[in-house]
Order: structure tokens, then C-alpha cells, then sequence
């Protein structure tokens, strides 16, 4: 089809205020025959943006948006990938799923490319609207040699299984119908893209004309996906079944547990949660990585005293160790690297958890259930008539649970635990609050970090920065630190997401020096403890950061969002 100014897609453009329709009839008439298609000449005469074009697209053929920014091209089937179709029309299959062929278009009103695709495959053609600059991207990469699989070859859609599919019992009941196998390899290829990608949590959520797929990457949500709304319940009913939760309950909240099988030596679990919203069920899944309980202390990021007062603690026999920070922290890594450094033969480990996340051969993990009375106090509790060397107790949530923990800190234990306060000396008077005495925090805790993750530059597009040294003092560097100071920004590029890639920890490591303990005993406050504790050249959170930023590491913007600056 020629370009043209009476397509569906320039009126709406045009209806919308997006383009001027006047001015871009005439430029179209000038350029004669020198685009292939509308996205083409809209974008490269820079009238509309990729984006709003997409969403102009999609409204208007109530078609799903896809972003193929986060899209693994190693997972389009070889005899899909037709160089000449593909080019010619601008248009690339996805996925092949039975007698349906997903389709990715620019333009889905340009009806004679795709019926070319069904013409010359065989296949339905389901389409998904994307930018038009991505789409030139992914072409470009498959058909220009470019991509690099990055070893993950073996991860195929049709060798994936979970721990349902593979019980011959449970499969009576669960076989899935032939019509949900586009669901069923929806579902799969959304899992695996969030394992490439290096996310943390899925979000599948449904809203009254909308369905939205978020993937949480580097601690920031993205959306990955917008299948129709018309596949809620079977996208929530597929994920219920894959973690073994009651599909007929759609009231209340469940919990439930993937382990997905990528190859014969490689799986990865999940944490699932679903929640009944007025929508739909939203399900949220948790990625597990047992490889970052494994990581060495020198990978996370602590600066080399703080290192040492974390393995000084850990060297101790007895006394209690605190991590504290909001959810997604990275507390429970701190917590798992420590107990995985104490985890020799000589050393009798347990933990109470809710719920355990990563299995640590070795470990005596104990998953609570409040529901059949097992809490945290009565694991605390039996733990201490185990023989225990070590203690990790996953959150202190009450006074019982504190108290016996002090206990067991005071008596010869090694206790480790969590806490949700913003800084290492609001922990000591959040202990206090919960009713704990002044001598039991003074003399049992001593140890207190307190942890941000904060995204990690790429290295591949990261620029300097240049602020005037007011702003740099204002931000809390000192004047000392200005001479030779290099701050950078982020860009992005094909390695990163916005100029991030990965994230990297910021602490606040205190221990709780004599002249702390004594603050503590003579009521003094959080403030109190603050000034002591930079007397004693503690960094605290803030002062962490920016020596992130001066090292490169993330951008001064990072470090006012995770320490709120």
C-alpha cells in the first residue's frame, strides 16, 4: 500500500492534534514514493514521536502494545525469520503458537503486509503494535548478524516445565486445553524474559480496559506488555495452576511457589501472589536467585572498613547483628552472605523465615506458619533447645520476638535479623518503642547496617557531569572532596536500561561503640546516637552515596532518589 494522507491511522494522527494534516499532506505530495509506509515518513520527517504514533496505532485497532526493548530475539522460531518478507514490509513475526503467528507492526491499518504473512506461512496472523524505531532495531539485529545470544541458547519455550506439569498425578488434573497453548507459551516467554533480563518481580495486572505486564528491573518498574483484557482470567488462571493454587478462589489473596525448569541442570523459583482487585486477580511473582546468596562480601559494594566491622561482627561468638531497610533493599542477600560465610561444618545455623526464600544446603531453615503456630518466637524458641551456634531470625516484628532474640544474643548466640527503619540509630529507638529495655539493646546488639540499592551506571554510556561547586556542597560533599571530582550521568544504549545496568549497594555500617551503649542507657535519643556515631566516623547513608557517585558507580540523581537527599 503507497503512503497516504487518507489512511485511518494519518486521520486519527491528525484528529488528535498530533500532526497538522494540511502540512503533512503537502510534505507527502513533495517526497513522492520515497517511503515504503506511513510510520516511515511521519518518523523520518520527525512529524510525531515512535511513541505516540504506537499508542495512536493500538487505541485506535484495539490492538495489545509491545515493547521490544525487553523483547529476547533468540526466542523467534528460525523459520520465521524471512529476510525478504520481513524487509519488504516492515513487519516481524514473534512467536508461532499452533495455527497463530504473532505479528509485530508499526502500522496495523496497512491490511495487504499482513494478509502477505498469512499468504505465505499458512497462519493467522495476531498482531501487536510497536514503536517503529524498535522494530527497525530488532530487524537490523536479526538480519545484520549483530545479535549476540549471550549463552543462553539451551533456554528453549518447548523444553520449559514446572513442577505440576512434571507430576503424572497432578497432570490429570491440570492438562491444559489446546486452546490455552498460546497462553501457555505467552506465559513461558514472558518468565524467561524476565530471567534474560535480570528482573526481580512480575506484575500481571488487570484493570477495567487495560492489562499491563511490569517487569521490576534494577529496582525500577517497566512495562514489558499489554495483552487484551479479554485474557485476564486465563492469564491469572495459567499462573494459579503453574503455582499449584486453588483456581475456583478468586476472593482472597494466595500464596504459592514456581520452580520453572529451564534445562535439565538449570531451575528457577518463584514466589507468587495473587490478589483480588476490583478488575481481576493481579499476580505478582518474585524471582529467587539462589547465585546472589552466593555472592562473595566483596561483590556488594561495602567500602573496606565497612567490610571489616561486618566480618569483625560475624567473627564474634555471640551478640546480634541488624539489617535494616525498607522492602527491596537487598537486606535478605546481606543477611544469606554473612550466615554463607559462617556456614562451616564446625557451626550449627538455623533460621525462621516467612517465607524462605533461598534454600542454603547446611542451613536449618524453618518456614513460619502462623496458621499452625509455628511464629517466629516458637521457632525462637525451639532453636534454643537445638544446640544453636547461629540465629537468623528473618524479621523482628514484636516485642516476644525481640525479647527472646536479646536472649539468645546474651547467652552465647550469634543472632541475625531484620528490621524496617530508615536508619542504623532509628533501630535502637525502634527497639526501645517496641518496649525492649535500654540495658538489653546496650548490651546484646553490635552491629547495625543500614542498606539502600541504588542503580549502577553503565559503563558502556555513562557521561560526566559538570555542576557548579555550590550545588556540589549544597548535595553534602566537602570541600575537600571538590579537587579532581568526576560526577556522571546516565545516557542508555543497546547494554543498559536508561543508562543503568545492574545496582550497587549503599551502607551505613554502625557499630554500637561503648559511648553508644552509654547513649542508650541515659535515654538519649536517635539524634544523639547520630552525632556520636559521625564522631566516630560513621558514614552514614548520604555521605555512602555520594562516594558512590565520586567513584562512578551511579549519578548523583540516584543518590538523592534511594537516600531521599
Amino acid at each position: 500500500m503507497a503512503v497516504s494522507a487518507n489512511s485511518s491511522l494519518f486521520k486519527r494522527l491528525a484528529q488528535q492534534g498530533l500532526i497538522n494534516a494540511t502540512a503533512a499532506t503537502e510534505l507527502l505530495g513533495r517526497r513522492g514514493g520515497q517511503y515504503k509506509n506511513l510510520p516511515e515518513f511521519l518518523l523520518q520527517e520527525k512529524l510525531v514521536s515512535a511513541r505516540d504514533l504506537a499508542e495512536q496505532a493500538a487505541s485506535l485497532t484495539h490492538h495489545a502494545r509491545f515493547d521490544l526493548s525487553f523483547f529476547d530475539i533468540e526466542t523467534i522460531p528460525k523459520e520465521l525469520r524471512n529476510e525478504k518478507l520481513v524487509r519488504k514490509h516492515q513487519i516481524m513475526p514473534l512467536a508461532r503458537a499452533g495455527r497463530s503467528l504473532q505479528l509485530a507492526v508499526a502500522d496495523p491499518t496497512n491490511i495487504a503486509p499482513i494478509e502477505d504473512f498469512e499468504f505465505n506461512t499458512g497462519l493467522h496472523a495476531e498482531l501487536v503494535v510497536v514503536e517503529y524505531d524498535q522494530l527497525q532495531q530488532l530487524i537490523d539485529k536479526i538480519f545484520d548478524n549483530s545479535f549476540d545470544s549471550g549463552g543462553s541458547s539451551d533456554w528453549d519455550l518447548s523444553t520449559l516445565s514446572t513442577e505440576e506439569e512434571d507430576d503424572e498425578t497432578d497432570n490429570m488434573a491440570v492438562q491444559p486445553d489446546k486452546d490455552d497453548q498460546p497462553i501457555i507459551a505467552f506465559i513461558n516467554k514472558m518468565l524467561l524474559d524476565a530471567i534474560r533480563k535480570g528482573a526481580s518481580d512480575l506484575h500481571f495486572e488487570p484493570y477495567e480496559k487495560m492489562y499491563r505486564i511490569r517487569f521490576r528491573i534494577d529496582g525500577i518498574l517497566h512495562e514489558v506488555a499489554s495483552p487484551p483484557i479479554a485474557l485476564a482470567n486465563r492469564l491469572s488462571a495459567r499462573l494459579k495452576v503453574m503455582s499449584r493454587l486453588d483456581i475456583a478462589e478468586k476472593r482472597v489473596p494466595q500464596d504459592g511457589r514456581i520452580k520453572l525448569k529451564i534445562s535439565g541442570k538449570k531451575s528457577i523459583d518463584f514466589r507468587v501472589s495473587t490478589l483480588p482487585t476490583i478488575w481481576g486477580e493481579k499476580v505478582v511473582m518474585r524471582i529467587l536467585d539462589s547465585d546472589s546468596a552466593m555472592l562473595g562480601i566483596d561483590i556488594l559494594g561495602y567500602e573496606a572498613h565497612q567490610k571489616k566491622l561486618y566480618m569483625d561482627a560475624l567473627a564474634q561468638p555471640q551478640g546480634m547483628i541488624l539489617v535494616t531497610g525498607p522492602t527491596g533493599s537487598g537486606k535478605t542477600v546481606s543477611l544469606y552472605t554473612g550466615l554463607n560465610i559462617l556456614n562451616t561444618e564446625g557451626c550449627n545455623i538455623s533460621t525462621a523465615e516467612d517465607p524462605v526464600e533461598i534454600n542454603l544446603p547446611g542451613i536449618n531453615q524453618v518456614q513460619v506458619n502462623p496458621r499452625a503456630g509455628l511464629t517466629f518466637p516458637s521457632a525462637l524458641k525451639a532453636f534454643l533447645r537445638q544446640d544453636p551456634d547461629v540465629i537468623m531470625v528473618g524479621e523482628i516484628r514484636d516485642l516476644e520476638t525481640a525479647e527472646i532474640a536479646i536472649k539468645a544474643a546474651q547467652t552465647g548466640h550469634l543472632v541475625m535479623s531484620t528490621l524496617h527503619t530508615n536508619s542504623a540509630p532509628e533501630t535502637l529507638t525502634r527497639l526501645l518503642n517496641m518496649g525492649v529495655p535500654a540495658y538489653n539493646v546496650a548490651s546484646s546488639v553490635s552491629l547495625i547496617i543500614a542498606q539502600r540499592l541504588a542503580r549502577r551506571l553503565c559503563g558502556h554510556c555513562k557521561t560526566e557531569e559538570k555542576l557548579p561547586e555550590a550545588e556540589l556542597l549544597q548535595q553534602g560533599f566537602s570541600p575537600e572532596q571538590l579537587p579532581g571530582l568526576k560526577l556522571f550521568k546516565p545516557v542508555g544504549c543497546d547494554h543498559c536500561t536508561n543508562g543503568y545496568k545492574g545496582r550497587v549497594g549503599i551502607y551505613e555500617v554502625m557499630p554500637v561503640s561503648p559511648k553508644i551503649a552509654e547513649i542508650i542507657m541515659d535515654g538519649g535519643t536517635s539524634l544523639d546516637v547520630v552525632q556520636q556515631a559521625q564522631q566516630e566516623g560513621i558514614h552514614n547513608l548520604r555521605q555512602s552515596g555520594l562516594i558512590k557517585a565520586a567513584a562512578g558507580l551511579t549519578s548523583l540523581a540516584e543518590v538523592n532518589r534511594v537516600t531521599k537527599g
